[in-house]
């Protein structure tokens, strides 16, 4: 007996769903930059009314967060995020950076915040100017917290990027502004 012909699922992409589950790296963001500036690219009739990026990662470099973060902010199409398994770092932030209203975050997800870290090693000239860059990205961190959450500076310090790792429930991530609703199926 023939079997029936099995009808294909639209891919994640045709539904405008981009599912991030990686550490920050040049590598691994390209594909979500490119998702993004594709569905931009589409005649304005053509553009969905958002896209969903759902977010599970441990972070990862900064840089290539920022780099996603700013194609976010600059994508004509609003950014739907959701939390999922574990936003820490780079994935927090991220996650945060989503179109407000619309940042949903599941139950039993991690949430960690912490202060910027890096390391290196060089000349002491090459040490003096990582620095420089060290300032420069802790204080971009402080102002999208702010952005994004409605926190002050001294508030966001204390409760969010304190001297150690801070973990929040998905209720305290709403609490704080970092998330907007916390639902089990999005």
């Amino acid at each position: 007996m023939p079997q029936a012909d099995k009808k294909e699922l639209p891919s994640l992409e045709e539904n405008n769903v981009y599912l991030f589950m990686e550490s920050f790296d040049d590598k691994t963001v390209r594909p979500v930059i490119e998702f993004i500036l594709r569905k931009n690219l589409l005649p304005n009739k053509e553009r969905p009314s958002h896209l969903t990026l759902i977010i599970c990662s441990p972070g990862g470099e900064m840089p290539s967060a920022f780099a996603l973060i700013d194609v976010m902010k600059g994508s004509s199409i609003p950014i739907h995020t959701v939390g999922l398994g574990q936003i820490a770092s780079c994935g927090l932030l991220t996650f945060m950076s989503g179109t407000k209203g619309h940042r949903v975050v599941t139950p039993m997800t991690s949430i960690m915040s912490h202060q910027y870290s890096w390391g290196s090693f060089g000349k002491e000239h090459e040490l003096l100017s990582r620095v420089k860059e060290f300032e420069l990205t802790s204080q971009r961190m402080l102002e999208l917290y702010k952005e994004c959450t409605g926190l002050d500076e001294k508030t966001i310090r204390k409760v969010l990027l304190p001297s150690q790792d801070i973990w929040l429930t998905a209720e305290e991530a709403v609490k704080y502004g970092i998330a907007d609703e916390v639902k089990e199926t999005f």
